[in-house]
């Protein structure tokens, strides 16, 4: 895969170089291929189809976006090394995914039950906290563009989760994240790293028993179909980095980068209002499809699921430091006051 992911940087190093320089640089566009994982109609999926209709359109079409969904150019194992070889220019990985290139600070949007509510959310990703954070992968030749929502996690398996002690022994599917196995670990689960676009497939013939997820990635997954029970736990959060390599970035003409900053802004704007509203829209139709019975949980046992992860955080600690948790903590503790 390594072999092939480099053949393909070097087409993508020579075909942007033909589209930047040259004759026919007048009239060739510049193109961006812009890779996830995802379904189209997910709200990442619809944002990077707005980000193109709106870069082309401010660009004057000297710009080209190729929107590549749901891994049909990487999967999400493949898809950063893709980009920091230029043979890709533009992901929107989980915040997730930074931690394993050795980012570990983005490793605290992991830790469960740290993002109370959208608005503590908001405070973080749009103030000098997020940014701090995004200039952070400027060393590794990446630069760092917007925050998207998904939303909030919920868990599901094939038997009922109520408390701590119904998650001991099962096979849960996770992002390749040190804090995700730290959570099911403190849960006596057995955690298993896997691509996004396997998880069904593993879910539908028992490799895994269960997963979390947002509900509009479980339903345009149809993850509910193969999964008898989802537990509304609301207890993590899921949101993408847009990111761009950093090289082919800084080498766009600043009029061409403007425009195209201009339109992220509209398309991150447009995919934070539409993500609440596509949570929101696909629990009604796993409801409405019955294959999944929705579980609530009572005051009391949604309190004893967070003092069972509380042991996520000492261990979280070492990598993310203590001082960056606890500036969350502050971040959440200000907004509900």
């Amino acid at each position: 895969m390594r072999r092939l992911i480099w053949a393909a940087a070097s087409v993508a190093v020579l075909t942007g170089a033909l589209a930047l320089t040259g004759p026919a640089s007048a009239q060739s566009p510049i193109i961006i291929k812009f890779s996830h994982v995802v379904a189209t109609d997910t709200p990442k999926g619809k944002a990077s189809e707005k980000f193109k209709e709106l870069a082309e359109k401010y660009t004057g079409g000297k710009v080209k976006i190729e929107v590549y969904p749901n891994s049909t150019l990487y999967k999400d194992k493949e898809e950063l090394e893709a980009l920091q070889l230029g043979s890709v220019q533009m992901l929107a990985p989980s915040n997730s995914k930074f931690g394993p290139l050795g980012i570990r600070e983005f490793e605290v949007f992991d830790l469960p039950y740290i993002l109370p509510d959208l608005k503590t959310l908001r405070k973080v990703t749009e103030g000098p906290l997020g940014l701090r954070l995004l200039k952070l992968l400027d060393s590794k030749g990446i630069t760092g563009l917007a925050y998207w929502d998904n939303g909030f996690k919920q868990m599901s398996a094939n038997k009922k989760l109520v408390t701590p002690a119904d998650y001991q022994g099962v096979k849960f599917r996770i992002q390749s994240s040190r804090v995700l196995q730290a959570q099911f670990k403190a849960l006596s689960s057995l955690p298993q790293v896997m691509a996004f676009s396997e998880v069904y497939q593993a879910l539908q013939t028992g490799v895994v028993d269960g997963q979390e997820n947002t509900w509009s990635n479980i339903y345009t997954q149809k993850m509910h179909e193969v999964q008898k029970y989802i537990t509304e736990t609301n207890h993590g959060y899921i949101g993408y980095v847009v990111i761009v390599n950093k090289k082919f970035w800084d080498d766009l003409p600043a009029d061409i980068r403007d425009q195209l900053s201009k339109a992220m802004k509209e398309a991150t704007d447009f995919n934070n209002a539409q993500s609440q509203k596509e949570n929101d829209d696909a629990l009604a139709e796993i409801k409405k499809s019955g294959k999944s019975e929705i579980i609530k949980l009572t005051p009391q046992q949604d309190e004893a699921m967070r003092k069972a992860m509380e042991p996520v955080y000492k261990d979280a600690a070492g990598r993310v430091g203590q001082p960056l948790i606890d500036e969350f903590l502050k971040e959440s503790k200000s907004t509900t006051n």
